[in-house]
């Protein structure tokens, strides 16, 4: 199958590399190779090229430029801001998340565990929001942390962060966001939500894989991950300049024109699921009852088996997955599509089609059509149709 021939609706996995971003990363390849902690004209460019980006990357999401760490990825980001507020406040080893969190997260959070932290995972409705009476229950324990997913990378569904961080803050808990599918995808202010710790990587937004960014707000003095005194002291080891240049330039492109291209995005996503919920009756969208990102559509396909949709399509060159990138390769129904209440059966039948805004209705309706049929095809062989729905 050839590259011209491929459609890409895996954007939650990687957004394709912003062309102006790899322009303006040249450079900092070629002849500004300089570190910026060094003295002299080339460490002048490449510190130079560092401020600019933290400017473009803090502006993004209302923050200050001072306010923003580089780091290498959104799972560094998570892991500082986790770890970091447990070291800050050693008298209570507790922190409260929910079910639904990326692997990044609850990896982290196993692992604590197995040292003796508590990890309260709060349960979440059909919908994917947060139990609101079992956080308020939750809080009337002393907990280091309140660590939260904003955008569920499966579902698209977007949570009432608002009211979770409230409740946590009026018992003086540390809150942390991972927004690595929320900045660049609906608007982030940081001088309106009172979050502390925002987690955030580039690759999920047009940037260059291999960088990513943690906010702490002013005041928050996190003990690094890494030491050394690159970043102030806050994160060690030489920057990677080239990334974050090219981090710069992404979050400068996706702040501008971000609600014109949420709506165009938001229309063709409405497309695709039309036509294939008109197409196949036992079809369903998971969390298409609460608000979401425009770009993301979790299909549930009756009970059939989504892996070998998944391989059919890819053989016809469109490009989706069964949730998470970083939790794929596994056979196991998704967990976070199980602590909505799905059955594990529904789970395995489910497919994120996640897209950008490079995606042509073209592409929208060509992938329809490959859905509809594939699925079509799969539940027939499955059982002469009668198992679909």
């Amino acid at each position: 199958m050839g590259e011209i021939d491929r459609i890409y609706l895996d954007h939650n996995a990687t957004a394709p590399l912003r062309p102006e971003a790899l322009e303006e990363m040249f450079p900092y390849l070629r002849e500004r190779f300089g570190n910026p902690s060094s003295p002299g004209l080339s460490g002048g460019l490449a510190k130079e090229a560092l401020g600019r980006a933290r400017s473009e990357v803090a502006a993004l999401i209302g923050a200050k430029p001072p306010e923003i760490l580089f780091t290498s990825g959104c799972t560094e980001s998570i892991h500082q801001a986790i770890l970091g507020a447990l070291e800050l406040t050693p008298d209570r080893p507790r922190v409260l998340s929910t079910t639904v969190e990326h692997p990044s997260t609850g990896l982290l959070f196993e692992r604590l565990e197995n040292r003796g932290v508590e990890i309260v995972r709060l349960p979440v409705d059909r919908q994917g929001w947060v139990d609101l009476g079992a956080l308020e229950e939750a809080l009337a324990r002393p907990a280091s942390l309140l660590s939260l997913v904003w955008v569920n990378n499966e579902t698209g569904v977007i949570s009432p962060v608002e009211k979770v961080l409230l409740l946590a803050k009026e018992q003086g808990l540390l809150c942390h966001l991972d927004a690595a599918q929320a900045v660049g995808k609906i608007p982030v202010d940081a001088g309106e939500l009172p979050f502390d710790l925002l987690s955030f990587s580039a690759h999920k937004l047009g940037g260059p894989k291999g960088i990513g960014a943690l906010f702490l707000r002013k005041g928050v003095a996190l003990p690094p991950l890494l030491c050394g005194h690159q970043e102030r002291g806050r994160r060690g080891g030489t920057e990677n300049v080239v990334g974050i240049v090219g981090f710069g330039a992404a979050a400068r492109l996706a702040a501008s024109g971000l609600a014109d291209r949420v709506k165009a995005v938001g229309w063709l996503r409405d497309r695709l699921e039309k036509e294939i919920l008109q197409a196949l009756p036992f079809a369903a969208v998971n969390g298409g009852e609460s608000p979401r990102v425009a770009n993301t559509a979790s299909v549930r396909f009756g009970r059939i088996d989504g892996e070998e949709l998944l391989a059919r399509l890819e053989q016809r060159g469109i490009e989706a997955s069964l949730g998470s990138a970083c939790a794929s390769g596994g056979t196991e129904p998704s967990r976070i599509l199980l602590a909505m209440g799905l059955s594990a059966e529904e789970a395995r039948a489910t497919i994120r089609f996640s897209l950008g805004e490079e995606t042509t209705i073209g592409q929208v309706e060509r992938a329809a059509r490959g859905i509809v049929e594939e699925a079509l095809a799969v539940s027939g062989a499955q059982s002469g149709g009668g198992r679909a729905g």
